[in-house]
């Protein structure tokens, strides 16, 4: 995985940019936390700032874009912290990234008493309209990932937090552009969002070539006309929190 972000987390920090609509509830349910390790912290969206956040990120790539303080390059998997290190433990968007997920929640909850980890609904990121309409392939690859649901049962927690996408929502993840549609005919957006990063290059650019088309004829609005009059939509993303 590091040398995956290494390749593809060029511009991350411009791409994805912190949305406060977001940051609310993550900082509600880090409570009263001092200390935070921030796990696949990548380049620091959603970490606080007013308590010592220790980075856990395994890419140099990701660390080279980071703002100043301290950072341990490890992974989920092997936290090179002691029991009970710290008062909670973030993880946003990347439990679905490690190469065994269930050994990484295992490492979170022997470092702290609460974990938060932002995640989502595979099935939900499988059915989004540029999955399913342009680049089916990715759906493939969303099947095969760790939902929100897993890790809950996996943390032993029934407390998962909807956190919907505003249509202007400034953080470019995946399904983020929902409500426009052009943004995915930008290079520099697709090469912020792993789920596109990962995906044959082909698959993709043909995609991208249809979607245009679908833009140009009038085809994509007539067929979600739905969607442009909704200000939100849930997009499968959730926030889990465990305490122990």
């Amino acid at each position: 995985m590091a040398a995956l972000y290494d390749r593809i987390g060029t511009g991350y920090s411009s791409g994805r940019r912190t949305d406060p609509r977001w940051m609310a509830p993550i900082l509600a349910a880090l409570g009263d936390a001092r200390t935070v390790a921030n796990v696949g912290a990548g380049a620091g969206s959603y970490e606080p700032d007013d308590r010592l956040v220790i980075a856990i990120e395994p890419s140099g790539e990701m660390v080279r874009q980071r703002p100043p303080g301290p950072v341990v390059r490890a992974v989920a998997e092997a936290l090179p912290l002691r029991d009970g290190a710290v008062d909670a433990v973030l993880g946003v968007l990347t439990a679905h990234h490690w190469t065994d997920w269930r050994a990484g929640l295992a490492e979170l909850r022997r470092v702290a008493p609460r974990q938060v980890l932002l995640a989502y609904e595979t099935a939900h990121h499988a059915d989004f309209w540029f999955v399913r309409e342009y680049v089916p392939e990715i759906g493939d690859l969303e099947r095969g990932r760790p939902s929100a649901t897993d890790i809950a049962r996996e943390l032993g927690t029934d407390e998962v937090i909807p956190l919907p996408l505003p249509w202007d929502f400034t953080d470019g993840v995946f399904p983020a552009y929902w409500r426009r549609p052009d943004a995915y005919l930008d290079p520099g957006v697709r090469r912020a969002t792993s789920a596109l990063s990962l995906a044959d290059p082909d698959a993709v650019e043909r995609g991208v070539r249809r979607l245009r088309d679908d833009l140009d004829t009038g085809r994509w609005r007539e067929r979600h006309r739905d969607l442009l009059e909704l200000d939100e939509w849930d997009a499968g993303f959730r926030l889990v929190v465990a305490r122990g």
